[in-house]
């Protein structure tokens, strides 16, 4: 009875912990695939980066818990005579849940402006 006790408790976090890893691994994803459909958007012919860096805030804050916190910004990068669009977020890597911690969490993404 004890022993089954313990082995349940220990089982437990485990699962708790591989849970919370999962979580971090999908928000990062989350944010990298949001910053890349940003770039793409905002690398269009009639668009600014700017539009961009608003479509990132807007698939953020549809994808993931709090995404609408995440500090988006969007420049237009330059060399050997090409022009790219970067779209960077910043936000919080969740320690508990989706509940912010105090590490940061980056992810740029990149597009050809034509």
């Amino acid at each position: 009875m004890a022993e089954s006790v313990m082995v349940m408790a220990l089982l437990s976090i485990l699962f708790a912990a591989i849970l919370q890893f999962c979580i971090i691994i999908h928000v990062r994803n989350t944010l990298i695939d949001a910053a890349s459909a940003g770039a793409r958007y905002g690398a269009l012919g009639d668009q600014v980066p700017d539009d961009g860096a608003a479509r990132t805030r807007d698939l953020l804050a549809g994808s993931i818990p709090g995404g609408e916190e995440a500090e988006v910004s969007a420049q237009l990068v330059g060399g050997d005579g090409t022009t790219l669009v970067r779209v960077t977020v910043h936000t919080q890597m969740p320690m508990i849940g989706f509940l912010g911690g105090p590490v940061g969490l980056e992810a740029d993404g990149h597009a050809y402006r034509y």
